[in-house]
């Protein structure tokens, strides 16, 4: 299970709401009966701001290099040779980090991705 999963009973009253005692007590429920965001572990409450932040995701299929008079030739019809073959993985970015790798796949009548590698950072 992932660090940031939560188990159900981690949000079941534990009957000592307003007794003060919170040493190994579990948060308590809302009246509604699900948790209230002060309740949650403070790792879960930080990420909470973040939720709402939009960011770019962007799925490279390969690069080249030309010098600025080639691209000047390119035209209508022109193609460029990538640094990949088919069928290798493509490199995911997020707001201009790799972030993991994947496959090209059609949905419907648009293209998407498959994540088949996630890239993980020493920070």
């Amino acid at each position: 299970m992932a660090e940031d999963d939560f188990e159900l009973g981690e949000f079941v009253s534990n009957g000592g709401e307003g007794s003060g005692d919170t040493s190994g007590a579990m948060p308590s429920a809302s009246p509604s009966g699900l948790p209230e965001v002060t309740d949650l572990p403070k790792s879960a409450r930080d990420l909470e701001a973040v939720y709402d932040i939009p960011v770019t995701v962007s799925a490279v299929l390969g690069k080249a290099t030309m010098q600025v008079s080639q691209l000047l030739r390119l035209g209508r019809g022109a193609v460029i040779e990538l640094d990949r073959k088919v069928g290798e993985a493509i490199d995911i970015y997020v707001n201009n980090r790799l972030v993991a790798r994947g496959e090209v796949v059609v949905v419907e009548d648009r293209l998407g991705v498959t994540m088949t590698e996630i890239i993980k950072t020493d920070r």
